[in-house]
C-alpha cells in the first residue's frame, strides 16, 4: 500500500487524506461532512479514506496520533495537517486555495 499511497498523494492534483477508525463517532460525522466537499470540489481535488487500523504504517509515518486527522498533500508534500472533525466550509476552501 506504501507505494500506492505514494503515487497517490505525487499527485498534480490536490488530495485530501481522511485518516479514520471505523470505531470512531466523530469520524462517522467528518465522513458525511466530506461528501458534501466533494460536491462542492467536484474533480478539483481528490477525497481518500485511510483506516489507520487497516494501515497503522501510513499513519505513523505522517504522525496520525488521533482520529479524524485531515491531511492534504499535492505533489508529494504535506500542505495542511490537523485533527479533528472540519466543516464544510472551511475544507471546501481549503482545497480550493490548494487546487
Amino acid at each position: 500500500m506504501s507505494q500506492k499511497f505514494k503515487e497517490l498523494i505525487d499527485s498534480e492534483r490536490p488530495v485530501l487524506i481522511d485518516f479514520f477508525a471505523t470505531w470512531c463517532g466523530p469520524c462517522k460525522v467528518q465522513s458525511s461532512v466530506l461528501t458534501t466537499v466533494k460536491e462542492n470540489i467536484g474533480d478539483l481535488a481528490r477525497i481518500v479514506k485511510i483506516d489507520i487500523d487497516q494501515f497503522p504504517a501510513i499513519a505513523a509515518e505522517y504522525g496520525v496520533r488521533g482520529v479524524p486527522t485531515l491531511a492534504v498533500f499535492k505533489k508529494g508534500d504535506l500542505l495542511y495537517k490537523e485533527s479533528g472533525v472540519h466543516d464544510v466550509n472551511t475544507l471546501t476552501d481549503l482545497l480550493k486555495k490548494f487546487a
